[in-house]
């Protein structure tokens, strides 16, 4: 992603967009700065959590305890205003009704709810309406909700961590630590933005992590994701230590015992199987993606990720490369043999970037920067 300058006030409303996408998930993380006729900062906000109030209605709340009138002020907001009743009110009404003479917005909402009528209702009130500034990056704060509304799936980043030569351990599983402090401490504040984190049970048994964000000021833990086909996630496994989330089991054979006992252990169990007895990865996306889940974190043995990669059901490649040789071990996937070239899983690098000791690559499958 290139950095595109855009003017302060926008600045600061993506800086909110920020802040807020550890709390506002499902809905899109939105800042909204408001500034009065003469250029200074009136007002801002940014989304709160589900059912609470949006950007725009935060700016407007935090003017009026400032004392600022917003009549024929502009607001600088990160994605369209809502026009649609949901959870709350309409956002473009609520501008609308407070007076506003200018509203610039970095991007159109995806949701089909509003898609553009909150920029028709705007316009229709005499409100102008400037689109554009600062559209990348709203766009990739919200890559997740992109994706859910325009596929109805959630976006799935998989992550991994190897030396210089791809392998993620060593032939006797030792793996500990391959990369260094600062990237792992970069894995976690990526864990923590997503909404599910997605894991296989060869995971579970072999390494009985938890799973969970370690970074100071964490507000929510994503939900933990077993892709288990036969419930074999044991009862006493450390990924139980984490009160503070919801953990899904998808399974493929039911055994209505296991079942029973993970459910006691607070889990949630989903049997989605195919064909051949495995959990069906295509129908697990859709699920998540009817529950509202916007993006997914992949960290996984190389056999789910292998699955998944088959499948075609990975948008991003969230990989950390250290400085480091090991010869033998396992590798990211499990991919198979390949005859030709041609055959390979072919990304495109998005960013390249160096977290401590370590290189960080992100690469993205083909066609997924148009969602």
């Amino acid at each position: 992603m290139h950095a595109v300058h855009v003017d302060p006030p926008m600045r600061l409303a993506l800086d909110l967009a920020a802040r807020a996408r550890a709390v506002c998930a499902p809905n899109p993380a939105v800042g909204c700065v408001l500034v009065d006729t003469g250029g200074q900062v009136i007002g801002q906000g940014q989304t709160q959590a589900v059912g609470q109030a949006h950007a725009e209605v935060m700016a407007l709340r935090d003017a009026a305890v400032r004392g600022h009138s917003v009549v024929g002020a502009t607001a600088y907001v990160t994605l369209e205003p809502c026009a649609h009743q949901g959870r709350t009110g309409p956002c473009c009404e609520a501008l609308v009704a407070a007076g506003l003479g200018r509203v610039v917005a970095s991007i159109q909402d995806p949701n089909p709810r509003v898609s553009g009528q909150g920029f028709a209702r705007l316009r229709a009130a005499g409100i102008e309406v400037l689109v554009g500034p600062g559209a990348e990056e709203s766009r990739e704060l919200n890559i997740g909700f992109f994706s859910r509304m325009r596929r109805g799936l959630p976006w799935v980043r998989m992550k991994a961590a190897s030396s210089l030569d791809g392998r993620t351990a060593l032939p006797n599983g030792a793996s500990q630590w391959i990369t260094s402090a600062e990237a792992r401490a970069d894995g976690h504040a990526w864990r923590a933005r997503a909404d599910v984190v997605l894991t296989g049970i060869g995971t579970v048994l072999d390494d009985d992590p938890r799973l969970d964000v370690r970074l100071d000021g964490v507000r929510r833990q994503p939900v933990l994701a077993i892709v288990d086909s036969q419930l074999r996630t044991p009862l006493n496994a450390r990924l139980w230590e984490v009160t503070a989330r919801g953990v899904r089991l998808y399974g493929a054979v039911d055994d209505a015992a296991r079942r029973r006992a993970l459910i006691e252990r607070g889990a949630e169990v989903v049997l989605l199987p195919d064909a051949h007895g495995r959990v069906d990865l295509a129908a697990l996306l859709r699920d998540l993606g009817g529950r509202e889940v916007n993006e997914v974190h992949v960290e996984a043995g190389h056999r789910l990720n292998g699955a998944l990669l088959r499948a075609r059901r990975v948008d991003e490649l969230l990989l950390y490369q250290a400085p480091l040789l090991l010869g033998e071990g396992p590798g990211i996937a499990a991919l198979g043999a390949l005859d030709t070239l041609a055959e390979g899983w072919r990304f495109e690098w998005h960013e390249a970037q160096r977290v401590g000791s370590d290189l960080r690559l992100r690469a993205r499958a083909p066609g997924r920067e148009e969602l």
